[in-house]
Order: structure tokens, then sequence, then C-alpha cells
């Protein structure tokens, strides 16, 4: 057929005149099948995809009354015709080789993306938990989550700051709530508590950290609730290294209910502890209750005063106030800095009395409990602190005691195991 195309390209044929008497086939789709062409001839369909070319229905040209013939490598039309395969069912079958590529580039690109979303961990170190969603476990009522510790939550040290640690502990007792189906509003209130306007607030929060996790590790938290007398609810937590299983910390705090409106302290509603006492723990605290009261702290009795402390607007919780944690770093801002530098903390225990607004303007005093001075803590033991954070017209906001341990600068301690002459 293509030779055909190309003899007529080489020898043209000019189309008769209008008056020349001869008749044109017309429209050959509407009087003649579609495998008969305008001689009579069966031609063969085109295949799938590629172009048709017209049979060049004109004779050879004569010269003189003597018939040219054909150039060498060209067929005539009626070679062309006599040289086509018989028609077949499979000459019939259309180009599959394109819808097979097509299929093919799919199936590679639905696998590409696959691959892209298959988040499952590939080596034992990273988390069971990628997006640190937590879940629920032991019958119900422990709430568990990891998290992997960040490079911008470590200090000085190279190690986890104690702010980034408590706040891992807040992150957990929130998805508790909402993992039971309970967050309704505000910072972890109930259905029935955002009826009433009410609110949690800690009253007293106990530390204890046996080791400060560094960078790139992962901590698994536990969290679970008990009852703590008529009017209060206990929650304990539990810090483990996820790789070893030792325990890093452990936290114990009271909370009680405040009105969101008056900003006092409420009773528990009986249709608020009867959605959240199924959940309660019957066990004891994993730290022993520390009694010991907190003397008062003033300017002619504190060691170190630091003044001018407002908070920002960051600081600030849903609930309008200043979060808990905020505190910590606060009181720590009094703390003389060679206990800051050559210790890290041990223990603490807060004992929350009343809310910081926006408009707030506090101090920071802390006092340091043994005689012995602070400036060669490598001499001595354990040291402790009083502290007190306040309003500057007197109101106390916070009271606290601490209590620090030399860091440790040999294997795994304060500096994570880094060798000694870079720490």
């Amino acid at each position: 057929m293509m030779a055909a195309a190309a003899t007529g390209a080489l020898f043209p044929a000019s189309n008769p005149p209008p008056d020349s008497g001869a008749k044109t086939p017309g429209n050959l789709a509407g009087s003649l099948p579609g495998s008969i062409d305008a001689r009579g001839l069966n031609v063969k369909k085109p295949a799938f995809g590629s172009l048709q070319a017209k049979a060049n229905a004109q004779a050879p040209p004569k010269v003189n009354g003597t018939k040219v013939g054909v150039m060498d490598g060209f067929k005539t039309d009626d070679e062309v015709i006599s040289s086509h395969h018989p028609r077949t069912f499979i000459n019939q079958l259309p180009d599959w080789s394109m819808l097979l590529a097509a299929i093919t580039t799919i199936f590679l690109a639905a696998e590409k993306q696959w691959m892209m979303l298959d988040w499952k961990p590939k080596r034992p170190d990273m988390l069971a938990d990628p997006f640190g969603l937590g879940k629920i476990v032991q019958d119900g009522f422990v709430f568990r989550q990891n998290f992997s510790i960040r490079s911008y939550e470590i200090g000085a040290d190279r190690t986890a700051s104690i702010e980034t640690m408590m706040n891992h502990l807040q992150e957990t007792a929130l998805n508790h709530v909402k993992s039971a189906g309970l967050m309704h509003g505000g910072f972890g209130s109930t259905p029935e508590m955002s009826k009433r306007n009410l609110i949690w607030v800690v009253t007293k929060m106990q530390v204890v950290v046996d080791r400060y996790p560094t960078w790139g590790d992962v901590v698994q938290v536990d969290t679970w609730v008990a009852a703590s007398g008529k009017n209060g609810m206990r929650r304990d937590w539990l810090v483990r290294d996820s790789t070893t299983g030792d325990v890093l910390m452990r936290a114990s705090s009271l909370w009680v209910m405040m009105n969101k409106e008056t900003r006092r302290l409420s009773k528990i509603p009986e249709e608020a502890r009867a959605e959240i006492e199924g959940y309660f723990v019957d066990s004891p605290p994993v730290i022993d209750d520390d009694s010991r009261k907190l003397p008062k702290l003033d300017e002619t009795t504190a060691d170190y005063v630091r003044t001018g402390l407002t908070p920002r607007w960051s600081d600030l919780d849903v609930n309008q106030h200043v979060n808990n944690v905020k505190y910590i770093g606060w009181i720590l801002e009094s703390a003389p800095m060679q206990i800051l530098e050559g210790c890290e903390l041990a223990a603490m225990t807060l004992e929350y009395r009343r809310e910081c607004r926006r408009d707030s303007v506090l101090q920071s005093l802390t006092s340091v409990l043994e005689d012995k001075g602070v400036d060669d803590l490598s001499l001595f033991g354990n040291v402790e602190c009083q502290h007190v954070l306040r309003l500057e017209n007197g109101g106390e906001v916070v009271k606290g005691q601490t209590e620090w341990r030399p860091k440790r600068v040999n294997g795994i301690g304060s500096l994570g195991g880094f060798p000694t002459d870079i720490a």
C-alpha cells in the first residue's frame, strides 16, 4: 500500500476537468461497502492506529502509445494488492502494545505511591507508634504513648529538659481523656463539666527523675487516674526507656475542679463523677506523698530573687491562664547558676496556690537549705532548695522544693554518654 502511495507521489495524476464527462464515484461510503474500493477490489482494513492511504486508480502513463515502466523498487497497484496477506482474525486485532504499556505505567505509579505511604518501621529502634497517637492498654485503665526526644527539646547539657518531660506528661493526660471519648471542650473537660463551665486545675505535683533521656531517645509514657478524697482526682505517670524498659521518671499529681467563670474551686458534680469514676484505678501513688510543710519565703529570707517576670501570650493555655509547666521555668530563674551548671534536678514537689493571668507580674525566690554553700558542689552530695513564685503584690502562686544531684560525666549520665573530653 505504501509503495502505491509513493508511486502516486512521483507520478501525480490530474483530476479530470468538470466538463470532461468523467463520472466521479461520489461518496463511496454511502454507495459501496467499506471493504470494496472504486474498482470493485477487496481492500484490507487498516490496522488500529495506522493511517489509510488511498490507492492510485490511474493506469501507468503512455508515451507515444507505449506503456512506461515503473521505477525499480516500486510496485504497481496490482502488485501491491496481490501481495496483501490474507484477511485473518489476528490481522484484525487492535495494537495491544499501547494498552499494555499504559497498564504497566499505572501499576508502577501505584507501587511508588504505596512505597511512599509505607510508614511501617524498618528498624527495631524506630517508633512502634510513628505518629505518636498512643493507645489504651491494661484493660482500658492505662494510656500509653511514645515520644522521640527532639533536638529542640534538650538543654545545654544535651539531655531533655525538665520542661520537656513535664510537657510529655501533660500531653498523655489530655490524650488519655480524648481516647476515652470524654473530651468535650476546655483542657480535658468532660461533657458534664462543660455544661457547668468546670475545668481541671492541678493543686500538687511530685516528680522523681532517675535519668534524663538524650536527643534521639524514645520514651514510653504510661498514665492512669485514681480517686483522691471526695472532690479530687489523682493522676500518675511512669516514664520508661522504650528500648531497655528502664524507669526514667515517676510523677504523681492531684487535681480539683474550678468554675471557669467565677475562678473558684468546685465540688465534683455527681453527673461528672459518673463519667470518670469508671476509669479510676485502685492503686497506691507511684510516689509517696511528701507532706512536709513548705516555709514561706520573701525578700528578707530568700537567698536569690528574680523580679519582673511576666507571662507571654504563648504561655497561656486554652483556659486563658498560664500553663502549669511554665511555672517550673520561672522557679528555676532564681536558682543559683552553680546549681544549674553543676547539678541536675532529681526530685521536685510543687504546690499550686493560685492561677496566673496574662497581666500578672511575678517574682521568683530561691533559698538553699544547706549551709555548705554552692561554691564547690563536687565536694558535697545532693542539694535541696526551696522556691516561691509570687505576684508582686505578695500573693503566692506556687511554692516548691527541689532536690539536686551532681551531674555525672562518666559513662551514661546527664551528659548522655558523651566522652568527658568533649562534654
